[in-house]
């Protein structure tokens, strides 16, 4: 996905001269004729998050769109004040990728862990958020959004889904409609919700798009209220926007995701999902339990 993400980003900046981009340590080797070529527009700040939020909102305040890429927590948190009062409060347009998701770089620990992201970048309204499952999704979405006159967050993970799903940005894509229940399938989940739900009588919606929430789609799978949330961060996270759409009608939620816990465990990103129960044979007990 990064890959995909380097194109894109690349192309951009080559074929548009009212972009900049901005890295913070992470990124120069794969953009290093970028940022040679491109000097004025293209740069590398160095470990000062919070100040280049700033810096690209006063670039986008003059009419030149930023793309900022970084590590997910290190811009989610450290420069949190600054994507709320520097491009949010102000209506400002901008990119914001992230690699890193949950914890793709589990062998760092905790300190470069954001399992939040979601649920933070939420909580700042007017953001879009973005979680693509594969590259061409990326590709696609960071396309049709880029140019939208919103700060829009992309949340990349070096661990993709190996089915090909068409995919709109806001709009949740309808895998497989059932009766008994709803399965929520959000972004990098996918691939462990087919498997699951590979015999089930349930719908299967897939999200990439977050924030704005796709509505409609889920009003129109309600199956009797039954929904299994599959979420590749905290667990529940979206569960406000699932009440949102049934404002006046009883549903019932399970929730697979990530423990809402200090995740003090290193290794790999598979060891984790183990230990967060981000599998297949969990999430088939859990849609069990809801059918049952």
């Amino acid at each position: 996905m990064r890959k995909a993400m380097i194109k894109a980003v690349s192309d951009m900046i080559k074929n548009e001269s009212d972009t900049s981009l901005f890295l913070v340590d992470i990124g120069v080797w794969a953009f290093r004729d970028i940022l040679n070529d491109y000097p004025d527009r293209a740069m590398n700040i160095g470990i000062f998050e919070d100040g280049m939020v700033s810096l690209a909102a006063g670039m986008s305040l003059g009419g030149i769109i930023p793309t900022i890429y970084g590590i997910s927590p290190f811009i989610v948190n450290r420069a949190m004040e600054q994507l709320k009062l520097d491009f949010a409060y102000q209506k400002l347009q901008g990119n914001f990728i992230t690699t890193g998701a949950s914890y793709d770089f589990a062998t760092l620990g905790y300190s470069h862990y954001c399992p939040e992201d979601i649920g933070t970048i939420s909580m700042i309204p007017g953001f879009e958020f973005i979680t693509p499952g594969t590259a061409p999704e990326f590709t696609k979405l960071f396309e049709q959004t880029r140019r939208d006159a919103h700060p829009t967050y992309y949340r990349l993970s070096d661990h993709v889904n190996k089915t090909n799903v068409e995919v709109s940005f806001g709009k949740a894509t309808v895998i497989k409609a059932g009766s008994k229940a709803t399965v929520i399938a959000v972004s990098t989940t996918l691939d462990i919700v087919l498997e699951t739900c590979e015999n089930e009588d349930v719908s299967i919606l897939y999200y990439t798009t977050l924030l704005p929430f796709d509505h409609e789609t889920l009003k129109n799978h309600y199956n009797g209220g039954k929904i299994l949330l599959c979420e590749p961060h905290y667990e529940g996270t979206l569960t406000y926007e699932i009440y949102k759409t049934f404002e006046n009608k009883p549903i019932q939620i399970s929730c697979v995701g990530v423990n809402r816990e200090i995740l003090r465990k290193y290794g790999s990103k598979q060891e984790n999902d183990m230990y967060n129960q981000l599998t297949a044979k969990y999430i088939y007990q859990s849609l069990e339990k809801l059918l049952n």
